[in-house]
């Protein structure tokens, strides 16, 4: 890999990645809202995008959020709220459709490239046995949808391409600080360098995928 692009570099897991990227001598090339990429404002993803030329080797997409500021993740049905719901939508699934919209000219195209998005387990269907956390879930759930078939369209013009949504474990960092619970953490640079373990080894064929830290396969 000699070249890289970080969506959401300033988060926990975007910074990172960012650095365990840097720390094996790849060119990385960082973006997100302190640099104008506002995922909510489709204008300002096509603007900031735009003067990006690539193409890249990898392309890595941090970006979300667990409800809107000072809000949180809904325990019921009775807490959900539209215009949260919304905004958690909006970054969470909408967002990186819009950067997913410029892949194709990103990418390198005759040679492997990889494109990793960060989602999370509870976006599964098939794993949900607790229910609550309904926007932040229906928007990963969503968000698996847009990576599946961005896959397969990137796969008829590139056809050594890996498009695929990431589970990284429950990862310390600001975003979990307060929602951890009893679940094991991970360092944020430990998540990392577990994720881009993950991607280095994934083939075309496993492309449009669900996979988590170690590399196996979440239900849909």
């Amino acid at each position: 890999m000699k070249n890289a692009l970080v969506l959401g570099h300033t988060g926990g897991i975007g910074a990172a990645i960012f650095a365990h990227l840097q720390g094996q001598g790849v060119d990385v090339t960082g973006l997100s809202r302190t640099d104008g990429l506002d995922v909510t404002d489709p204008a300002a993803v096509d603007r900031v995008l735009g003067d990006v030329s690539g193409p890249f080797d990898l392309i890595f997409v941090a970006i979300g959020i667990l409800a809107p500021p000072d809000g949180a993740p809904e325990k019921s049905l009775s807490a959900i709220e539209a215009d949260a719901m919304a905004q958690v939508m909006a970054v969470n699934a909408i967002g990186p459709a819009l950067i997913l919209k410029h892949a194709a000219r990103l990418l390198t195209k005759d040679a492997r490239g990889v494109i990793g998005v960060l989602s999370a387990r509870v976006g599964s269907i098939g794993d949900n046995g607790i229910g609550g956390w309904y926007s932040y879930r229906a928007s990963k759930a969503a968000l698996n949808q847009i990576v599946h078939g961005a896959a397969i369209e990137l796969g008829r013009s590139h056809k050594q391409s890996v498009c695929v949504a990431l589970h990284p474990g429950t990862v310390e960092t600001p975003f979990t600080a307060d929602y951890a619970g009893r679940h094991k953490t991970v360092p944020a640079d430990e998540a990392a360098g577990n994720l881009i373990d993950v991607l280095a080894d994934l083939t075309p064929e496993q492309s449009g995928g669900f996979y988590d830290y170690a590399g196996k396969e979440i239900v849909w």
